[in-house]
């Protein structure tokens, strides 16, 4: 399910657009899980780069509407980070127990 997941972008723009790229992706970090959706935004990421810098304008607007239709986490990171822990309490937002008597 999740190697289906990674080949999305490569079904939704169709194999033709990938004939003449060849890629290597490593990643490191995080889960199996988290490891999947970044190699799937990676490969979405650089076909778009790879149409505007070799391609045409067009092709590059018609395969981020194809991707942008389907999924915006293709191309749009999520920002959503672990907060630091603070002081005066056990996470980032509890805090102690206080009392007044």
């Amino acid at each position: 399910m999740l190697r289906l997941k990674a080949f999305e972008p490569i079904l939704l723009a169709g194999r033709s657009r990938f004939k003449d790229i060849d890629m290597r992706i490593r990643v490191r970090g995080g889960g199996k899980t988290s490891q999947i959706y970044s190699i799937r935004q990676a490969i979405a990421k650089s076909l778009v780069a790879y149409y505007q810098k070799y391609v045409d304008e067009a092709a590059k607007k018609e395969v981020k509407e194809i991707f942008g239709r389907y999924d915006r986490t293709l191309l749009v990171a999520d920002p959503r980070r672990c907060e630091p822990k603070k002081f005066g309490g056990r996470g980032a937002r509890a805090r102690f127990q206080k009392s007044y008597r």
